[in-house]
């Protein structure tokens, strides 16, 4: 049974939930005003932030999100899987070290950069070589307009991850911006992949 189960969906489209509604709220929270454009996500959950717990949550959430996601989306290749579930891993590792105000934090940035560059190249990876058995107990090969769209959502996340690096690395005024941008695409794709699998395959009832 190849199947994505309902839970994965959930999981999926929590993701985006958790990482928008928690930057939403994170900037609303903030005394001293703050700039989405010029400011990180992670200064939301930086110690010392005002309420800092709210984008802590958020993205603790979003790391819990794809790991689920990642167990559940069988229908996808195992390094697909193997890579969304690393930048959940990731995306906790930089939760359990949150951006400082002065000097920032080198695991914190590690861990973000690891979650950000292996969710940009997830796509293109997680479309199977070989055909799967799917639920009537034929094998499908992905059809060639799938891996040309995974192929086509990598590229677009890693340029816009590669804007987002310019942006950071000089200090440039869109910081934030091409940050929630990335973010954004890379936490609405593990949903659309497992729209689309489950679309091919059915649902594989309650679970």
């Amino acid at each position: 049974m190849s199947a994505v189960p309902r839970w994965a969906l959930l999981s999926a489209g929590g993701a985006p939930v958790f990482l928008v509604g928690g930057w939403t709220l994170a900037q609303a929270a903030q005394s001293g005003g703050f700039d989405p454009v010029r400011q990180t996500i992670s200064a939301l959950a930086a110690t010392g932030a005002d309420h800092r717990w709210i984008m802590t949550v958020g993205l603790a959430g979003l790391g819990l999100c794809h790991l689920v996601t990642a167990l559940g989306l069988v229908s996808a290749a195992p390094a697909g899987r193997a890579l969304l579930a690393l930048d959940g891993l990731a995306t906790l590792i930089l939760v359990a070290f949150p951006q400082r105000p002065a000097g920032g934090s080198t695991p914190h940035a590690v861990a973000a950069g690891v979650a950000f560059g292996a969710l940009a190249v997830w796509p293109a990876l997680a479309v199977p070589r070989r055909a799967s058995p799917s639920l009537d107990g034929e094998h499908r090969h992905a059809p060639a307009s799938v891996r040309r769209l995974a192929l086509a959502a990598s590229t677009v996340l890693l340029g816009l991850l590669g804007w987002f690096a310019v942006e950071l690395f000089t200090d440039g005024a869109w910081i934030g911006l091409t940050e929630r941008l990335v973010a954004a695409a890379e936490a609405g794709v593990p949903l659309a992949v497992v729209l689309v699998c489950r679309r091919r395959s059915g649902p594989s009832g309650p679970g």
